[in-house]
């Protein structure tokens, strides 16, 4: 039986990750138990995130508000002299293979790192392991990035309660989860923001979501019962601000599945971007070209960021010449790339610039707002304000085509019940296309959220999940070291 050795009190639900693990521990997996019992192993814990406000303008400079949820991702590591990554999940998924292993002679080619672009082909070739990826990817990232050279494998053990598909980054639960687990047990020292931007990294490169770090930064850097503000430019830790007494927030899960390498979130996403290239020509900033399909911009004004722009300044001076639509290949033939290492421009395509590049704009003076009337005296008013700003902040994501028919309906049953039943505003979180909606509502107003969740059962035939509460992040929590050897 594995035992705590050190490390900090664990969570409730850590005791019943642990109860898994001695349970697997003791179980075969070919000619030979799971875990060593004569080799420690170590624990890392990382919750999920409701999107509370910002979202999507997060790749754009935005300020984003967000807390972590209950849910959370727990790894386990072990080194192992095989010279194999042996993952196993407890998590059942239909079209998923429980158990993978990845040979590390797979990750690097004559001692050197395989290139990113080599392992996302790798991953995706079997749709059964390509969650793998973001497991693995964590062991390529450290040796491309932080030179690290792994002499020895590792056996891996991930459960998680945090869903998939709702919008609530299940994806970076994991990364960081095992990242945390893997720095601990090969004595690699990261700092909580460099742990999170590799994880983005994982994401982006390895996995191939085109994601913003937001995700990653509040899992790893969130505290419980807390909105954690972080100024994405890339990654400025604003301030961890307690959620006052007399406010709550929720998550409604729409059944709609939430996919953030879809090709909407991909195509908004690009057409951002577009658009800033598009704005940084007309105000007569230096571009150049930094490598094939790359572009560099000299910025003082706005740092490279659409955030920074004021909207007073977008809709004198720049909305006007922004086009509504254009191809990917009128784009290309004009410019031959953006500022963004990620995202890909499909020349076949029609990318909505307009609506795309104003949507961070002004999501990041609705944030701002937001913030400010946290620290405001409580009142009914403050609370109405603060939900009209997720409210427009919803139509937004809609205008940029991230809305779904579940999620204006949840939206829409939250401001039908309104203020007089203590729910005051509502958005669809993350990358949208489906997934969770956030909710603000006074802290006593649980049975209102259970009306709308039972209504939106009866109208939809899909029982909304509901997210409630916070735990800590990864930061907080640090990593468990478990010994199974008799003293």
């Amino acid at each position: 039986m594995y035992r705590i050795k050190n490390g900090s009190p664990p969570t409730p639900d850590t005791d019943d990750f642990l109860q898994k693990l001695n349970s697997l521990a003791q179980q075969s997996l070919g000619q030979s138990k799971f875990f060593d019992p004569e080799e420690e192993v170590l624990v890392g814990r990382a919750p999920g995130r409701l999107d509370v406000m910002g979202g999507i303008a997060d790749y754009s400079g935005s300020l984003v508000l967000q807390t972590t949820i209950r849910e959370a991702t727990h790894a386990a590591v072990q080194r192992d002299r095989s010279g194999t990554l042996t993952i196993v999940t407890l998590v059942n998924e239909p079209g998923r293979e429980m158990a993978v292993e990845i040979p590390l002679a797979d990750l690097e080619r004559d001692g050197v790192p395989t290139e990113y672009e080599c392992a996302l082909a790798y991953f995706r070739q079997d749709q059964t392991r390509q969650w793998a990826g973001y497991v693995a990817g964590v062991f390529l990232v450290l040796m491309r990035e932080r030179g690290i050279t792994f002499e020895q494998g590792a056996r891996i053990l991930i459960d998680s309660s945090v869903p998939e598909g709702k919008g609530v980054s299940s994806s970076a639960a994991l990364e960081v989860a095992v990242m945390s687990a893997t720095a601990a047990a090969f004595g690699i020292e990261l700092q909580a923001s460099v742990l999170a931007s590799l994880c983005q990294i994982v994401e982006n490169r390895v996995a191939g979501a085109p994601c913003g770090i937001m995700d990653q930064m509040t899992s790893v850097c969130g505290v419980s019962g807390n909105l954690f503000a972080l100024l994405c430019q890339p990654a400025e830790i604003v301030a961890n601000i307690p959620i006052p007494s007399e406010m709550a927030f929720w998550g409604l899960d729409s059944g709609e599945r939430h996919a953030v390498s879809g090709a909407d979130y991909g195509d908004v996403r690009a057409a951002a971007f577009m658009g800033y290239v598009m704005i940084a020509a007309e105000a007569g900033l230096s571009i150049h070209h930094e490598a094939p399909g790359r572009l560099a911009v000299s910025d003082p004004h706005w740092r490279g960021y659409l955030a920074n722009i004021s909207p007073i300044d977008f809709e004198r001076t720049f909305a006007s010449h922004l086009p509504e639509t254009i191809s990917g290949e009128e784009f290309l033939a004009r410019f031959s790339g953006t500022v963004d290492s990620v995202s890909q421009i499909k020349p076949e395509r029609s990318y909505a610039v307009r609506v795309a590049a104003s949507h961070p704009v002004y999501e990041h003076q609705r944030v701002k707002r937001f913030s400010e009337l946290l620290n405001e005296q409580a009142n009914n008013d403050r609370l109405e304000l603060m939900g009209e700003l997720m409210y427009q902040s919803h139509a937004s994501y809609t205008a940029c085509g991230l809305g779904s028919k579940g999620t204006d309906l949840l939206v829409e049953l939250v401001r039908e019940a309104g203020s007089v039943n203590g729910l005051y505003g509502a958005r669809i979180t993350g990358g949208g296309s489906g997934g969770t909606v956030a909710v603000l509502g006074r802290s006593d107003a649980v049975e209102a959220i259970k009306l709308v969740a039972e209504r939106y059962a009866t109208m939809t035939g899909h029982r909304p999940y509901i997210f409630s509460g916070s735990s800590p992040g990864a930061a907080e929590v640090g990593f468990l070291r478990l010994d199974a050897r008799r003293r």
